[in-house]
């Protein structure tokens, strides 16, 4: 089952089950992949939008929810807080687990040996190592954090 049925038919259930947030939240992700789907058929490349297109919009609108969530929290804004939440917790549902900041930190390190990277200015090289052997399973947010403060040592 592609990731698209997969929400479709979680779409379905809540429909059926009368839950208001979750209608909203899945109306979010197929207008997202509906936009995706236009932007694949009139590009210069025109293509089928796959389960890959669909994880990098849910990463960024996982991104999006969670820096409101921040904005939220420093505001004292609960009433949004808790939608932007409940938005987050469905949406992450359909994207791997990511890795603790403990494994990403071990990862990192494994790489920076591996590759040879001795200063700020390998980080892109080191980057580039994580992204293709952990694209799914690291916060390169975090991971950057994590390179900046190790190569600057």
């Amino acid at each position: 089952m592609s990731l698209r049925d997969k929400i479709e038919a979680d779409y379905k259930n809540a429909l059926k089950s009368k839950d208001k947030n979750k209608i909203s939240t899945y109306r979010l992700i197929l207008a997202g992949i509906k936009d995706v789907d236009i932007n694949n058929r009139s590009g210069p490349e025109k293509k089928e939008t796959n389960d890959e297109d669909i994880k990098k919009l849910l990463k960024k609108m996982v991104k999006q929810r969670s820096e409101s969530i921040e904005v939220y929290k420093k505001n004292n804004r609960n009433d949004l807080l808790e939608i932007e939440e409940g938005e987050l917790v469905v949406i992450s549902g359909y994207l791997p687990k990511q890795l603790s900041e403990e494994d990403t930190k071990k990862i990192c390190v494994e790489i920076i040996n591996s590759t040879g990277a001795s200063s700020i200015k390998d980080m892109g090289k080191v980057m580039g190592e994580l992204k293709k052997k952990h694209a799914d399973s690291i916060d390169f947010s975090k991971a950057g954090i994590i390179l900046k403060e190790l190569l600057n040592k």
